[in-house]
């Protein structure tokens, strides 16, 4: 006669092993109940008993993942890296708590007014490229914000220079010198203006700056919008260039030809 029985327990094995007197494995290897299931082959008193153990333990699925099956937990998602910008894929986890910030709320965090110059200094050629050239630089800001210890960042994102023609432009960089460029006098660059008539031009420069928070947990938040300082106070005065043999340069004599 054959039997054919489940048991879900070592012990239960143990047992009925025990009932059925001496046991003969058929395979002559001791039974293996360490893998997800088990079965051994037991002869008794000339008939075979089959005896299939299924081993559950507690916390891990079955080989089958079918329903009831025990799932193994997610694992935890690692830190963030230090400094790392919320939104990057590379950002392991949001700091969950802190409050949402608005520019109203950033109010007192300033950062410093750009440098704004010219070439020539202060002078221009009507017609000509008269190269504009501003300054501002990353700052970060530390101080207590809603109740928190905070450090808020300022990234230049864009420069709008105001010709003082009524023509305005907006660039990504504040520009650089002729001579760092590698160009000649004159030269067009991305900050440069051709004024057309001649006078005296107030120039100004606006940076817009990209603002964000760290409450400490090395992930800048980004606040939306803009932060805008401006620079103003640099006069360019416009002259006309003809050929002509002078003594004196319109340094020298501001009302000589040309000048």
């Amino acid at each position: 006669m054959r039997i054919a029985h489940r048991v879900v327990t070592a012990a239960s094995v143990v047992l009925v092993g025990v009932l059925l007197g001496p046991a003969a494995h058929a395979s002559g290897d001791d039974c293996d109940i360490t893998g997800w299931q088990t079965s051994c082959d037991v002869a008794n008193s000339g008939s075979q008993v089959d005896i299939t153990a299924g081993l559950d333990r507690p916390g891990t699925p079955r080989p089958d993942n079918g329903p009831g099956a025990a799932r193994p937990s997610e694992p935890d998602p690692a830190p963030p890296e230090p400094g790392c910008d919320e939104g990057d894929p590379r950002c392991g986890f949001i700091v969950v708590g802190v409050p949402d910030v608005t520019l109203a709320d950033i109010a007192s965090f300033r950062p410093a007014a750009p440098t704004l110059t010219g070439e020539p200094t202060g002078f221009g050629v009507v017609g000509m490229p008269t190269n504009l050239v501003a300054e501002a630089s990353e700052q970060r800001l530390t101080g207590t914000l809603l109740g928190w210890d905070v450090t808020v960042r300022f990234v230049p994102a864009a420069f709008v220079f105001d010709h003082g023609d009524g023509t305005t432009a907006t660039a990504t960089t504040g520009g650089a010198s002729w001579e760092r460029l590698g160009q000649a006098q004159f030269s067009p660059t991305a900050t440069s203006h051709v004024y057309r008539e001649r006078g005296t031009y107030p120039v100004a420069v606006t940076v817009q700056y990209a603002a964000s928070v760290d409450f400490g947990s090395g992930t800048w938040r980004p606040v939306p919008g803009r932060v805008s300082v401006t620079t103003a106070g640099y006069d360019v005065r416009v002259v006309e260039v003809r050929t002509a043999l002078v003594d004196r340069t319109c340094a020298e004599d501001p009302s000589g030809p040309g000048c």
